[in-house]
């Protein structure tokens, strides 16, 4: 007999169970994705505002750096 929280309830295919466990991996990895992106967006705003020189140094410009902190949310700009 299986003990496991992840065992499938009698009478329910074992596939039914698969679907709603990679809806939910691709949620999680879209949240990553998002968090990564907002710490990005925040890091290169203090960079700006602290060492305004090394923006150059990463290779991008005033104009893009501008362009990435607009979508921050407004509480953070």
């Amino acid at each position: 007999m299986n003990d496991t929280l992840a065992s499938v309830p009698p009478g329910m295919p074992a596939s039914s169970m698969q679907a709603p466990r990679r809806r939910l991996a691709a949620l999680r990895k879209t949240i990553a994705a998002w968090r990564e992106r907002a710490r990005f967006r925040w890091d290169l705003k203090r960079m700006s505002e602290i060492s305004p020189h090394l923006i150059d140094d990463i290779g991008l410009t005033t104009r893009q750096v501008e362009e990435e902190i607009a979508q921050l949310p407004f509480w953070q700009r």
